[in-house]
């Protein structure tokens, strides 16, 4: 073991593996702008370390890898019109994207809790594991958000419309699901995470994807779909639509226990955020690559980190948890395509830059 470094993030070598712990457990390892720079140095590291054979991103604690961002922090910005959101994101989102092509695997352990932020640093990885303890959400749209963090890219690629699905709704996957919905590889029980860990530490310099992939599938239940994957049909029938307004005539059309349940969920959400996260999907399965859709999404996180929904969004789940936000416009009818066209416009080249 070498290099110890105590903190919100704790990033040392053990044996193989460059480890990096987010360390904030009693805030189930929210992340800080502080946290991603150290990610990075740490990257920088193990990226350069011949020793370091693999990266294994893990949480502290008991509760999860990530419950997301430091959103607490980022709501008193945007209150003062500060200016973390933009540097925040722009810094997260670089790291997002050189976690999808850094050059050696990286694992992470996306044991608990998983959401927002959470997703960015694990669902980029090489080697994603879930586990049976695994609750992995995008839940944006009801803090008057979007996925983000790479999340239009990810949640696009499912099949059919269960990225719609959970994009829209903030629907919790579990470890099977996660997988079908391609955010994460294998379902390792939880309990065998330890002895994985330590699989991982011994393997030799210069091991290969495929090779951490057979260790880590040696350890594997082999499932790859959960209890959202059988209402495929039914999400693919529901969610196939371009505008929000079909979606919810679709969802009071159909009737079913599904659907109203479905539909009483969409109702507690920001009906801006609904309407900006289904038109970054639709603009994402047209994107070509991981960092198209982060420059859309930090152009439109710009607009969102303005905007009253934000505010209002965070205040009522995290600062007040009166659970009651009254949302800007109330009504998805009333989102017009002015107040849509901000979060849609182009950034400059200066604004989000890729190594």
């Amino acid at each position: 073991m070498s290099g110890v470094e105590e903190g919100d993030l704790v990033a040392r070598v053990e044996g193989a593996a460059g480890i990096i712990r987010l360390n904030r457990p009693k805030a189930i390892n929210a992340v800080t702008l502080e946290m991603f720079r150290d990610i990075e140095k740490a990257l920088d590291r193990f990226e350069s370390d011949r020793a370091v054979a693999v990266i294994v991103l893990e949480g502290a604690g008991e509760r999860g890898l990530c419950a997301g961002g430091d959103i607490r922090t980022l709501w008193e910005s945007s209150k003062v019109n500060g200016d973390l959101g933009k540097i925040l994101w722009r810094e997260e989102y670089i790291l997002n994207a050189r976690i999808k092509k850094f050059p050696k695997p990286y694992v992470a352990f996306m044991d608990g809790i998983v959401m927002g932020g959470g997703v960015g640093l694990s669902a980029h990885a090489s080697h994603r594991v879930v586990t049976d303890r695994t609750k992995l959400a995008m839940p944006e749209v009801g803090l008057g958000f979007f996925p983000d963090v790479g999340g239009t890219f990810l949640l696009s690629h499912s099949p059919g419309e269960i990225g719609t699905y959970f994009g829209l709704t903030g629907q919790t996957m579990n470890g099977p699901d996660a997988i079908h919905a391609k955010f994460a590889d294998w379902v390792v029980p939880s309990a065998r995470l330890p002895e994985l860990r330590e699989a991982l530490t011994k393997l030799r310099s210069g091991a290969t994807a495929a090779e951490v992939g057979k260790l880590i599938g040696s350890f594997a239940t082999g499932e790859t779909a959960g209890p959202v994957a059988a209402k495929e049909p039914a999400i693919d029938a529901l969610f196939g639509f371009d505008r929000m307004e079909d979606i919810v005539a679709a969802l009071k059309r159909d009737g079913s226990e599904f659907a109203q349940a479905t539909l009483k969920t969409l109702n507690e959400k920001s009906p801006r955020g609904m309407v900006v996260t289904l038109k970054l999907l639709r603009l994402a399965r047209t994107s070509s690559s991981l960092e198209e859709c982060l420059a859309r999404e930090y152009r439109a996180a710009l607009e969102v980190f303005r905007s009253d929904d934000f505010r209002e969004g965070v205040r009522a789940a995290v600062i007040d948890k009166d659970r009651n936000p009254t949302w800007s416009p109330p009504r998805i009818e009333d989102v017009t395509s002015d107040m849509l066209a901000p979060y849609l416009a182009e950034i400059g080249t200066d604004e989000l830059k890729f190594n």
